[in-house]
């Protein structure tokens, strides 16, 4: 029996050791990024590296906001993410709703060619999708951003799912106490939706955040820009400047992670419910 149970805390030490040098190894990057932006200018090109810098400041920052104006873009970073994120929860939501337990001609047919587009690359519908832009006059704005990114297939299909879940019988009570759907969709379902809503808005944060190749197409004025762009037009003006570049890239990942610690226990329920749920 002590055999047993001693062989058992080995397997556990191994595999706790395994699990720490895993994390170790995807965090040496991230760690090794923010010491670099707090290193004098020209400290992090010296070989080897330094791990750490001698002299920390916050110079990089300084400059990054100041001389090269990207508070601006992380402003409208902010602007537009946080946009899309409320618009699409909206919009997902409803439509999520509807094809669980709205009755309706042709939704299941409707579903299926939803969910076949979810093969069809993102990059093949860039430019029909920026002609339209350019009909509707929202190249070069925020709008030409924001709209197309409200209605997405993945969070119509995971609302769907987590929905179908809510039993009809509470529908239907509500029905035939005289709520309309309009009460039935806010009062009832939202507040059951909420551990879905969240897991949603993290996606969809962290996607409309770090999104890089469809603001370059239809941004053209720098005052636009949001902050990933603003990071690569940074990296060919600053090529040398390796201290203010991690900066940014410091700048760039703080918020999503943030973002996700705040939220880590909502979005976990989410998945877990979706999962045995759906």
């Amino acid at each position: 029996m002590s055999r047993e149970v001693g062989q058992s805390r080995w397997h556990a030490l191994l595999v706790n050791g395994a699990l720490l040098a895993l994390a170790a190894a995807s965090l040496a990057p991230l760690l090794w990024m923010l010491s670099v932006s707090f290193m004098p200018a020209g400290q992090a090109s010296r070989f080897p590296p330094p791990l750490l810098p001698t002299g920390a400041t916050l110079d990089n920052y300084h400059a990054l906001f100041g001389r090269t104006g990207m508070g601006r873009n992380f402003a409208n970073s902010l602007l537009v993410s946080g946009t899309i994120t409320l618009g699409s929860l909206l919009v997902n939501t409803l439509a999520g709703y509807a094809f669980a337990k709205l009755r309706f001609y042709g939704r299941e047919r409707l579903f299926q060619w939803l969910l076949a587009a979810l093969v069809v690359p993102a990059q093949v519908a860039m430019l029909p999708l920026f002609l339209m832009m350019k009909y509707l006059g929202l190249v070069n704005s925020y709008g030409g951003v924001i709209v197309p990114a409200l209605a997405s297939v993945f969070g119509i299909f995971l609302v769907r799912q987590y929905a179908r879940s809510i039993p009809d019988e509470l529908l239907e009570a509500a029905r035939i106490d005289g709520a309309g759907e309009w009460r039935i969709f806010f009062s009832i379902v939202l507040p059951m939706l909420k551990p879905v809503l969240v897991t949603l808005a993290i996606f969809t944060f962290m996607a409309a955040w770090n999104d890089f190749m469809w603001p370059l197409i239809v941004l053209t004025d720098q005052e636009h820009y949001t902050l990933p762009v603003a990071l690569a037009t940074l990296s060919r003006e600053h090529i040398m400047d390796v201290e203010m570049m991690m900066a940014g890239a410091v700048v760039t990942v703080v918020p999503v992670l943030a973002l996700f610690l705040l939220l880590q226990r909502y979005y976990i329920q989410g998945l877990l419910l979706g999962s045995v749920k759906g």
